[in-house]
């Protein structure tokens, strides 16, 4: 089978702020722009049978700085969740909202309210994953490369299914702006080559002194919904 290269958009301004900017025509801002045309100079050494995309203008636009001339698929499986009355609002707000712990320890519950479950999210994008793989495998042989670029909800619960975890544990996993996670399937499982690639180690390093007593109040156990603006937002 061919291996899919899952790739999250650029950072942009809801990332940054912390807030959730779901399907909103929100765009990368520069920080975004740069991570973009980084990971470009990674991916345009490598043969890249296909490349897919979410509709949304933040992918468009980190795949126009990262691989110009390419001619991207739009798939609406790969769209951002809907996260319905949740969209546009802080996720400080949200965190207070009934909803957060389930979200946060059970999604495979989770439905946002005029919006998605987070099971059907999670459902429809595998499929289009898997659904793309197949075509690009009969269309270009089993040692093909493919690209999709999309959101970091999304991706996380593409790689949790590859991990063979339940939806419910897929909070634990983290792909930040511009990351590149890569997923082998093949007649019988997958396997999970990269996950969360940036190839920089920097935002390992602990923060300033300063700002490290305002890091150990934060709720470090629940993850950011929506992927969050990664290292140093």
């Amino acid at each position: 089978m061919a291996t899919v290269l899952l790739l999250r958009h650029g950072r942009t301004a809801a990332n940054a702020s912390g807030g959730l900017a779901g399907r909103q025509p929100v765009e990368i801002d520069e920080t975004g722009r740069s991570q973009a045309q980084r990971v470009g100079a990674r991916l345009r050494e490598l043969p890249l049978a296909a490349v897919v995309t979410s509709p949304l203008v933040r992918c468009r636009q980190t795949l126009e700085l990262a691989l110009p001339g390419a001619e991207p698929v739009t798939d609406d499986g790969l769209i951002e969740c809907g996260y319905g009355d949740w969209e546009g609002q802080p996720l400080k707000k949200l965190a207070k909202d009934p909803l957060w712990p389930v979200v946060q320890q059970h999604p495979s519950a989770a439905v946002f309210p005029g919006g998605e479950a987070m099971a059907a999210m999670s459902a429809r994008a595998v499929a289009a994953v898997r659904r793309w793989d197949a075509r690009v495998t009969r269309e270009h042989g089993p040692e093909a490369l493919w690209l999709a670029c999309s959101h970091g909800d999304v991706i996380k619960a593409i790689v949790a299914d590859a991990l063979g975890l339940h939806l419910d544990d897929f909070q634990r996993i983290v792909t930040d702006p511009a990351s590149v996670s890569v997923i082998r399937y093949t007649p019988t499982r997958p396997f999970v080559l990269r996950l969360n690639d940036t190839a920089d180690l920097s935002g390992l390093v602990p923060p300033p002194k300063g700002r490290r007593r305002a890091a150990r109040a934060a709720p470090s156990s629940d993850a950011v919904v929506g992927g969050g603006g990664g290292a140093g937002a």
